[in-house]
C-alpha cells in the first residue's frame, strides 16, 4: 500500500507571489518548475502532495482597512492560480472537496487566513470570508491582535478577550477551523476553554524540544484529544533547533538543521498526544532557509522514508500525513451544524 498524499497545512505561496513577482503568474513559471520559489506545480507533484493549504497572509503591521483589502488580493490569488493549473488544482473547502479533488487526480487548494487582523474587529468580514472559501484563521500573527495575544507580541495581562471569545464562537459557528499558530499559550488554553470544534495548529512546533515562543508546550499538547484537534509540524529551523533558535534568521547554523530535526519534533508531539493528533505544516515560501533534506515541497517522500526506517507502519504515516487534518475539516463542520 503506498503512502498517502500530504495535506500540508501551510504554505505561503501567495505572499511570495505578491512580494516577488506582483502576482504575476507567468513570471512566477510555476508550471515548468521556478527553483527561486519552493513551490511550484512539478514540486507539488513530485512530493505527493495531494491538499495545500494556501495562507492567505498579510503582514499584521498594516493597517485595519489595509489588511482586509491586502487579505482579499490573496484569496484571488488562489483563486487565479486554480484557474491558471486546471489540471493539477482544484479549489477546496471541505474533507469532501478534498477527496473529490484527490479523485479527479488534482491536488486540493485550501485557504487559510494567517492573522485575526485580517478581519479588521469584524465578525461580519469573518463571516465573509468564510463564504469566499477560507477554512482556517490563525487568531494572530507576530503582533497581538486588539483581541487576542500573540506569541511574539507586546506582553498583555489576557490570552482573549471577551471579543476575543466571541470570534472563537462565530468561528465554530460558521464551520471554520481555530488555528492557534502564532499565538500566546494563554491564547491557546483560553480558546481551548471555548472551542466546540477541533483546533489546529496550521505551523507549529513542540517547545518541549526546541524552547521558542511560537512552539506548543506540553501542557497545551496533553489538551488536544479532549478537543480532537491536531498539531502540524512545522520545517522552520528556528523552530526546530535550539541552535538555530538563538540565531538571525538567515544564519549558517540554521543550515545545519536536517531531517532527522524535523523527525524529533514529530515524535515528541506522536508521544504526548498520541499518532491522531498530529499532521504536517512546512511553512514552504514563508521562510529564507528550509532544513537540509527538506528544501523544497518535493521533499516530503524523504520524510515518510525516515519515519518509515523508525518503524512507522503505514497506518500512522497515513493519519500524519493527511488523515488526522480531514478528520478535523469534518470535525469543524459537524459542530457548525450541531
Amino acid at each position: 500500500m503506498p503512502i498517502a498524499s500530504v495535506l500540508d497545512g501551510h504554505n505561503d505561496l501567495p505572499y511570495a507571489l505578491r512580494e516577488n513577482y506582483a502576482y504575476n503568474l507567468d513570471a512566477a513559471r510555476l508550471g515548468e518548475g521556478n527553483p527561486a520559489l519552493h513551490t511550484d506545480i512539478p514540486s507539488l507533484r513530485a512530493g505527493n502532495v495531494g491538499a495545500q493549504f494556501w495562507s492567505v497572509y498579510v503582514p499584521s503591521t498594516l493597517t485595519p482597512a489595509d489588511a482586509v483589502v491586502a487579505t482579499l488580493e490573496q484569496i484571488d490569488c488562489v483563486h487565479r492560480l486554480v484557474e491558471a493549473f486546471p489540471e493539477d488544482l482544484q479549489l477546496a473547502v471541505t474533507a469532501e472537496d478534498v477527496r473529490s479533488a484527490h479523485q479527479a487526480g488534482k491536488i486540493a487548494s485550501l485557504m487559510g487566513m494567517e492573522g485575526g487582523h485580517s478581519i479588521a474587529e469584524s465578525l461580519g468580514t469573518l463571516r465573509m470570508m468564510r463564504r469566499m472559501g477560507v477554512a482556517y484563521m490563525t487568531l494572530t500573527h507576530n503582533d497581538n491582535t486588539p483581541w487576542a495575544a500573540s506569541a511574539t507580541g507586546e506582553p498583555v495581562d489576557h490570552g482573549l478577550t471577551d471579543f476575543g471569545r466571541e470570534v472563537i464562537r462565530e468561528m465554530n459557528r460558521i464551520g471554520m477551523l481555530v488555528d492557534l499558530s502564532h499565538v500566546h499559550t494563554r491564547t491557546m488554553h483560553d480558546a481551548l476553554d471555548i472551542s466546540t470544534a477541533p483546533v489546529i495548529f496550521s505551523h507549529s512546533s513542540c517547545r518541549a524540544v526546541t524552547e521558542h515562543p511560537r512552539n506548543v508546550p506540553d501542557d497545551v499538547l496533553e489538551r488536544l484529544p479532549g478537543n480532537g484537534g491536531v498539531q502540524m509540524i512545522t520545517f522552520v529551523p528556528k523552530f526546530i533547533d535550539q541552535e538555530a533558535a538563538a540565531a538571525p534568521e538567515d544564519a549558517e547554523v540554521a543550515r545545519r538543521v536536517g531531517v532527522e530535526d524535523v523527525v524529533s519534533h514529530i515524535e515528541h508531539a506522536r508521544d504526548v498526544v498520541g499518532v491522531d493528533h498530529i499532521g504536517l505544516g512546512g511553512d514552504y515560501d514563508g521562510v529564507p532557509v528550509t532544513p537540509t533534506g527538506m528544501e523544497r515541497v518535493s521533499c516530503y517522500p524523504r520524510l515518510m522514508e525516515a519515519l518509515k526506517a523508525r518503524r512507522w507502519s503505514e497506518a500512522e504515516l497515513s493519519k500524519l500525513a493527511s488523515g488526522n487534518a480531514l478528520r478535523v475539516l469534518e470535525g469543524a463542520v459537524h459542530a457548525a451544524r450541531s
